[in-house]
């Protein structure tokens, strides 16, 4: 920031994202529509290949939103509300228990027992050959969600209740109206998307250690444009107030920090190397004690 102030400028809500989200959310409804007669693998087919990915997409728009740049810092619970309703073809309430932790993996990367991103000591000891690797990253949904729960249980907030309530009321009422298919598609492709899927390989770039002496990697692919730039994740952990429109910004103006760290280019790589690469496995992060976790 002292050597390219013009960073700041970046900073702020984009206001182009509630718009997106407010899009990716009504194709969903109309999806749920259309998917309601079909045959069941066609469901599976649909969930997988198309409204997986704008679940996906969703919960990184609320990554997002979690750090209110869809209103900007001055309109926190507009955030937290409009990020209940990205939640909606979720299928499942995950907006506000996310942000909840979300915090202490930005404020204690890798710290042991706040960080739930890090995966158990079980997960590290049992996942270790390529076959139960790959049951690993089918599985990684179930983890995501109860890893919390063992690692750094904390009490349910009221806004993790509204997000609850809502949620399961249009989940009744897609339900009442079209019936179960399009509650399964919806919960469905967002359980196998976020998976053993192309998009899931951003959960095992960001962090994970290729290289020693590198905990945290940007990918510069092409699936960046489906999931609101995530992949520039050094960049988001320099500066996490700037939105994913604008990190390129931030790469093109300090190129010199980000052009020579080592960086991914393809996440169906990451995915294959992490399943056959022997040096490769869930124990394959940065963990750290910090003072908190001493005091607790």
């Amino acid at each position: 920031l002292a050597k390219y102030p013009e960073i700041k400028t970046l900073m702020g809500p984009d206001p182009h994202l509630k718009w997106i989200v407010s899009g990716m959310v009504f194709m969903q409804l109309v999806a749920c529509y259309l998917v309601k007669d079909l045959s069941w693998k066609w469901i599976f087919f649909w969930a997988y290949a198309f409204g997986g990915c704008i679940n996906h997409s969703l919960t990184l728009a609320i990554h997002d939103i979690s750090h209110n740049v869809a209103f900007g810092n001055k309109q926190a619970k507009w955030n937290r509300w409009f990020a209940v309703f990205a939640n909606l073809p979720i299928g499942i309430p995950y907006s506000a228990s996310f942000k909840k932790y979300h915090i202490d993996h930005h404020r204690y990367l890798g710290g042991d027992s706040l960080d739930v991103d890090i995966p158990t000591d079980f997960e590290g000891w049992f996942f270790c050959t390529p076959l139960r690797k790959l049951l690993w990253l089918f599985l990684q949904p179930l983890f995501y969600s109860l890893r919390p729960l063992y690692v750094n249980p904390k009490a349910i907030t009221r806004m993790e209740i509204f997000n609850a309530l809502i949620q399961f009321s249009i989940d009744l009422i897609i339900y009442y109206i079209w019936g179960l298919k399009p509650i399964i598609y919806l919960i469905a492709g967002t359980i196998l998307c976020m998976g053993l899927h192309p998009i899931s390989g951003h959960f095992i770039a960001e962090h994970y250690m290729f290289l020693k002496g590198y905990e945290t990697y940007s990918y510069y692919g092409p699936l960046n444009w489906l999931t609101f730039n995530v992949g520039y994740h050094m960049e988001h952990h320099d500066f996490p107030s700037i939105p994913g429109c604008r990190l390129p910004m931030v790469k093109k103006i300090a190129a010199e920090y980000y052009d020579n760290l080592p960086h991914h280019q393809s996440w169906i790589r990451v995915l294959w190397d992490f399943v056959f690469d022997d040096s490769i496995g869930p124990y394959s992060r940065v963990k750290r004690l910090c003072k908190l976790a001493k005091e607790s």
